[in-house]
């Protein structure tokens, strides 16, 4: 049930917030073992569901959320609910504190159920860390379920969890979506606050990284996205998007897609054209470059504050971390050499700006663009490239069309569009203008609508 419907269920006083919460920790007892999504449970969370009773009972008028429980990820900070990171370093972390998005669904009353894995500090698109392991997808165990928010994804997913909140700098809310057949979205960069999440978005990774909602329908995204934003952002009717440009971008020369991802493209794009939207293929300027440019704005921002997070400590890092700091650590910098990585990242900058608004001056007249999330489905654990076809590259590069939209700061959904035929979801992305969630939103609604969206995973 979605978000939503508990919400009004709750509201109507024909089901108890209590009723809800036990029966959501009933089914993460049951499922959640073989997923390994969700790895802290709140010890108040039954205290706070019977709070919440009282307070429908008495009358008192209910927010937005009130009593609807919703999983976080294990880098955004929980008052009083462990919070790792994944790291060692903070295995016994628990935040005095919410960060402001969390704080923000408390204030419309949603309880939180508990935190949901993620990568150590959220670095690749697998979620496994050294202290909770690794996290399955529910359509398949063999496979990822992403990263760094596929602890998110796989709950949510699996219906552990109705709705939660991911973060993302690379993909991470997305590609996790698109691997767990759900909604997810990538708002704006500065749109939701960033405070309360660790790794912290300082520096150049503060024109990427943001946190966004997840959950298994359109709808119930643009519930979370209203409380997450302190705004509600109306979403267009179908008629408002009639005649509206969309540039479908499959052809990026970086990337090879398996046809099975450009099938789900297109048909979402016959979604779009039979709502009377004008989809024709394009390709936008400057998104070819987004890899390219993603790793000279953030990698380097990335590995040096993770020296600076893991120093004296580094006997407590995982492999990829270890692995992270060992590079590093060759390329410790004299005088002259950091003045060389300031002046590329300036350059990278200036670099990044004119592309942006080569690309903004581009979308006045194509508003959206549809894209693949990535080159494939889901892939196998541990996975370190990718083949689709004759053609093998690196599990970064195949995730180039996700990465663009972090340089360049755009608001992104990944909504459900097909799946392969081994059964994995394969999900598409929508990008719009700066600040135009709405429109994105809408349009991932109509192509939900028409292709049916979330799939309930068949073994559970």
């Amino acid at each position: 049930m979605s978000a939503r419907d508990l919400s009004q269920l709750i509201r109507s006083r024909s089901v108890s917030p209590v009723e809800v919460v036990k029966a959501f920790l009933q089914r993460i007892e049951q499922i959640n073992p073989i997923l390994n999504a969700i790895i802290t449970v709140a010890d108040d969370v039954l205290d706070r569901a019977q709070t919440a009773e009282a307070a429908v009972m008495s009358g008192k008028n209910p927010g937005l959320l009130h009593g609807v429980p919703v999983t976080v990820k294990d880098t955004i900070d929980t008052a009083g609910i462990l919070t790792t990171s994944g790291s060692r370093i903070r295995s016994n972390h628990v935040p005095l504190h919410d960060a402001t998005a969390v704080a923000r669904l408390k204030a419309v009353g949603a309880i939180v159920l508990g935190k949901t894995n993620t990568p150590e500090m959220a670095i690749p698109y697998e979620t496994e860390n050294p202290i909770f392991g690794r996290t399955n997808n529910p359509y398949d165990l063999k496979k990822t379920c992403g990263g760094s928010s596929g602890g998110e994804a796989a709950a949510i997913a699996a219906c552990l969890s109705p709705a939660g909140i991911g973060s993302d700098l690379s993909g991470s809310i997305r590609v996790s979506a698109h691997f767990c057949g759900i909604v997810g979205l990538k708002p704006t960069t500065g749109r939701v606050p960033m405070d309360g999440h660790t790794p912290a978005a300082i520096g150049p990774l503060s024109l990427g990284a943001c946190i966004g909602p997840m959950a298994r329908s359109v709808r119930d995204v643009k519930l979370l996205f209203d409380v997450l934003n302190g705004e509600e952002s109306l979403v267009a009717e179908k008629s408002e998007l009639r005649g509206i440009r969309v540039g479908m971008y499959v052809e990026n020369p970086n990337t090879r897609i398996t046809a099975e991802t450009r099938a789900a493209v297109e048909v979402a794009a016959m979604a779009l054209s039979d709502a009377h939207l004008d989809v024709a293929e394009a390709t936008p300027p400057a998104v070819a470059e987004g890899s390219r440019l993603w790793i000279e704005l953030f990698s380097s921002a990335a590995a040096n504050q993770l020296r600076d997070f893991y120093q004296g400590n580094e006997e407590y890092a995982g492999p990829m971390v270890t692995s992270i700091l060992n590079t590093t650590e060759e390329k410790v910098l004299d005088m002259a050499g950091k003045i060389d990585q300031a002046e590329a990242l300036a350059r990278a900058l200036v670099e990044r700006e004119r592309l942006r608004e080569e690309l903004l001056r581009w979308m006045k007249t194509t508003p959206l663009i549809l894209t693949p999330v990535g080159a494939m489905p889901a892939f196998d654990h541990s996975a370190k490239r990718i083949f689709v076809g004759r053609d093998s590259f690196s599990v970064f590069r195949a995730f180039g069309y996700s990465q663009a939209f972090n340089v360049f700061g755009l608001p992104s959904v990944c909504v459900p569009a097909g799946q392969s035929a081994e059964g994995l979801p394969i999900g598409v992305q929508i990008v719009g203008q700066p600040n135009e969630e709405k429109t994105v939103l809408s349009a991932a609604a109509i192509i939900e609508e028409k292709l049916g969206g979330w799939r309930r995973p068949p073994q559970f």
